[in-house]
C-alpha cells in the first residue's frame, strides 16, 4: 500500500523559525511574534489565543507581505525534490501546520497533495479570525485520519516529520516518524532523527520503507 508523508511546517520545513515570525518580520513585528511563539511553546497560551493575538498584530498585512515572507523564508533544501520523488513513487505528501492557512496552502504549489493550516480570513483582513479555526496538536491527528481516508491509506502507512510539541500527538499515532531539528518534546518518540538543512537527507531515512 502507498504511504502518506505528513510534514510539519514551523521548525521542520522552515529552519529555526515559524511562518508567523517570517510574516511579522515584513511588518517590523518580529520580536512580538517570537514572544508569542515562546508563550505557546511553553504552554502558557493555546492555539485560539495565539491566533487571536497574532491576527491583531497583522492589521496592516497585505498579500505582498505574505509573498515576501514566503519567498524569503529559510526553507530546508530540496523540499520540492522530495515531494516530486514521493509523488513519482505513487505515494502522497501533505503539510499539516498550526500556522495560518493563507501561508501553509501556498505549499501545494511546490507539489504537496494537500496543505492544512489554522483557518484565517483572507489577506488583507476585513473580518476577525475565528479562534475555533485554530489547529492544535490533536487536530493534526484528525486531519491525518481524514487524509488517510481521502487517499485510501491507513495510519499504518503514514510517516510523520516534525520538530516540537505540536507534533507529539501525531508521532504517537503513526508507526514511523522523523524528528527534524527537533526539540526536547520529541526526545525518545521518533523512529529516526535528523539534524541539518536538507529535507532529502531526512527523507532518505525512510525512503526505502514500504
Amino acid at each position: 500500500m502507498a504511504r502518506l508523508h505528513l510534514f510539519d511546517l514551523d521548525g521542520t520545513l522552515l529552519h529555526g523559525t515559524s511562518a508567523p515570525v517570517e510574516i511579522s518580520r515584513q511588518l517590523g513585528l518580529e520580536a512580538e511574534t517570537v514572544a508569542l511563539d515562546r508563550e505557546i511553546s511553553a504552554g502558557l497560551i493555546g492555539p485560539p489565543e495565539y491566533a487571536t493575538r497574532v491576527h491583531a498584530l497583522w492589521a496592516d498585512l497585505t498579500e505582498a507581505h505574505v509573498v515576501a515572507a514566503f519567498e524569503g523564508a529559510p526553507w530546508l533544501a530540496r523540499i520540492r525534490d522530495v515531494w516530486a520523488e514521493i509523488k513519482g513513487r505513487g505515494e502522497y505528501c501533505a503539510v499539516v501546520s498550526l500556522s495560518p492557512s493563507f501561508f501553509v496552502e501556498r505549499l501545494t504549489g511546490w507539489g504537496a497533495h494537500a496543505a492544512y493550516g489554522s483557518r484565517f480570513p483572507a489577506v488583507p483582513f476585513t473580518e476577525p479570525v475565528d479562534p475555533a479555526g485554530a489547529l492544535s496538536a490533536a487536530a493534526k491527528v484528525l486531519i491525518a485520519d481524514r487524509l488517510c481516508e481521502e487517499f485510501g491509506v491507513t495510519r499504518a502507512n503514514c510517516v510523520a516529520y516534525g520538530d516540537s510539541l505540536s507534533d507529539k500527538d501525531l508521532f504517537g499515532a503513526v508507526p514511523v516518524s522523523v524528528a527534524v531539528n527537533a526539540d526536547r518534546h520529541l526526545a525518545g518518540l521518533a523512529t529516526h532523527s535528523y539534524m541539518g538543512m536538507d529535507l532529502w537527507e531526512a527523507y532518505e531515512l525512510v525512503r526505502s520503507g514500504r
